[in-house]
């Protein structure tokens, strides 16, 4: 006899962490689609209900009373339609990350997220007890599973569905975006399917969170481990997949996508939401004529439009008239506002208040960082006049090593390329010229340099960015020793110079603004390497 299908919604929603009521009216607006839909059961991320990661909001008693408040006003609103919805749950002394059930106006399950997750940019030991149980419920005569996460990440949980009865397994997540993340996330699920030969519907998270991007891009896959069903990526949705005769089909499965293209929509999401969740009217930024300033302009604008996007340009007598011309025609390009501002009035002010003090010192890096110091002093005052925000323009390269002023060029409140190694700005800055130049040619090709004193290249002081950054991945990224680099075919003396520089620059990095993380370790949640220390590495 064959079986009646089970129609499942995948909602993918974008939540806002502490939005508790906002977040439960997405939810009410999902369900009244996959009604409309004809879905049986719809599925919600992981913590919908408050947005993820909520960190010490878990911690008040207060924000599981409003989240329970929410709950019980969307489960006397449940009827035939099953509604997974992810929530945190205080019991006694103990809190759990869980995901519960409603339909005909109750409660009928309750998940307690067994394995929980304590790496990367993962915390949640500090939160979280673990459950112990399996959850296993039954829609329309199809008995469904429920996992969350970091609980099919490795073998156990989904096992202990399985054994429980789920002919289908749920698993809601809030799995942050990093290169590749998608393609790992099927060979875990296909590891888990193989495990345990039952399809599963992935229903994941999407929007910027602080640091984090979550790309949605959940999927199905059937009992061989197939794909059944690709969602779209950083952006929501809500898609129906059938559960019928033991196994899942759909009719949708989004192309592939580049790493530029997802790369850069992470970056356009981290900005729009940043700015959004927390209110900005818009942001500003110094433009200088080279590559990172560039791409970031272009972000802002994709992310935000044109008109709450301002670009300050601010030559000193170093500036090179190309810097300019290639700035006025990128701006132009753009149609963002541009506003120019010399700092050579500033210097010579500064210059004649210091001169008495630095009488019989030479000119070195303190003359440089003022120049920094003066265009982050007047993108602030801007800043607090106009309540837009200032994006910092410095990649993950400067970031490691240094090559940044403080209160100078890190001046500011969103970092947007701060996860992004100086070799991938270019083919960033290329991707985005695919459909004709907006970023001027003349950006890309021209070698890189800080224009704070004549004829300055960055390779003056910083190995080839080749070299830099394929070091700086091995070491930051892979925890491999200087000694195992060394032995892949770096030069002891880049490596010794680059390890060197990145540690000395840990004070700095604590200091500057969060950025958009996209690549497995960035300098933010999951790098947490002290200032002081005297370790020594393995060379």
């Amino acid at each position: 006899m064959a079986q009646d299908p089970l129609k499942i919604a995948v909602a993918q929603l974008n939540c806002v962490v502490g939005d508790i009521d906002g977040n439960l009216e997405k939810i009410r607006q999902a369900a009244r689609r996959a009604r409309k839909a004809g879905a049986h059961v719809l599925v919600t991320p992981e913590l919908s209900l408050c947005g993820y990661p909520p960190e010490d909001l878990l911690l008040r008693p207060d924000f599981y009373r409003s989240c329970n408040r929410a709950m019980a006003s969307l489960a006397t609103e449940s009827d035939e339609l099953a509604i997974i919805v992810g929530h945190p749950l205080q019991d006694g002394e103990r809190r759990f990350n869980a995901a519960s059930v409603l339909s005909g106006g109750r409660v009928i399950a309750t998940y307690r997220k067994l394995r929980l997750p304590n790496y990367e940019v993962f915390d949640e030991e500090r939160y979280f007890d673990a459950g112990t149980e399996a959850c296993v419920f039954e829609h329309r005569g199809v008995r469904v599973g429920l996992n969350i996460c970091a609980d099919v990440w490795e073998a156990g949980a989904a096992e202990a569905s399985r054994a429980a009865g789920a002919e289908l397994l749920v698993a809601i997540n809030a799995s942050p975006y990093h290169m590749d993340k998608l393609q790992v996330r099927h060979e875990v699920l296909r590891d888990r399917v193989g495990d345990t030969g039952i399809p599963v519907v992935y229903c994941n998270l999407v929007g910027g969170q602080d640091e984090l991007v979550f790309d949605g891009a959940s999927f199905a896959l059937a009992r061989n481990g197939g794909l059944r069903y690709q969602g779209p990526s950083f952006e929501e949705s809500l898609d129906l997949v059938t559960y019928v005769d033991g196994d899942l089909v759909s009719d949708r499965v989004s192309a592939p996508r580049t790493i530029e293209e997802d790369v850069w929509s992470a970056l356009v999401m981290g900005v729009r939401d940043y700015i959004g969740k927390n209110g900005f009217p818009g942001v500003l930024l110094g433009l200088s004529g080279g590559i990172d300033s560039a791409l970031t302009l272009c972000v802002a604008v994709d992310a935000l439009g044109a008109d709450r996007v301002r670009a300050v340009m601010m030559p000193s007598p170093y500036t090179a008239q190309m810097s300019l011309d290639d700035s006025r025609l990128l701006v132009q390009r753009l149609g963002v506002r541009y506003d120019e501002i010399a700092i050579a009035p500033a210097m010579a002010t500064f210059d004649q208040i210091l001169s008495p003090m630095f009488a019989g010192l030479k000119a070195d890096t303190t003359e440089e960082n003022l120049q920094a110091r003066i265009r982050g002093m007047l993108l602030m005052a801007l800043s607090n006049k106009t309540g837009s925000l200032v994006l910092t323009t410095g990649n993950k390269s400067e970031m490691a090593v240094g090559y940044a002023t403080l209160y100078g060029d890190m001046a500011g409140g969103f970092a947007v390329i701060k996860d992004i190694f100086k070799t991938f700005v270019y083919r960033l800055a290329r991707w985005r010229n695919r459909d004709g130049e907006v970023i001027p040619d003349n950006i890309i090709t021209r070698p890189p340099s800080a224009e704070l004193k004549p004829d300055q290249t960055d390779q003056d002081t910083l190995p080839e960015y080749e070299v830099l950054d394929a070091i700086i991945e091995a070491y930051m990224e892979r925890d491999e020793s200087p000694r195992e680099i060394i032995d892949a075919g770096y030069a002891e003396t880049d490596v010794r110079r680059v390890v060197g520089m990145l540690k000395r620059n840990e004070y700095k990095r604590r200091q500057s603004p969060v950025g958009i993380r996209v690549t497995r370790r960035g300098f933010g949640k999951d790098w947490r390497y002290p200032i002081t220390a005297r370790y020594q590495d393995e060379f």
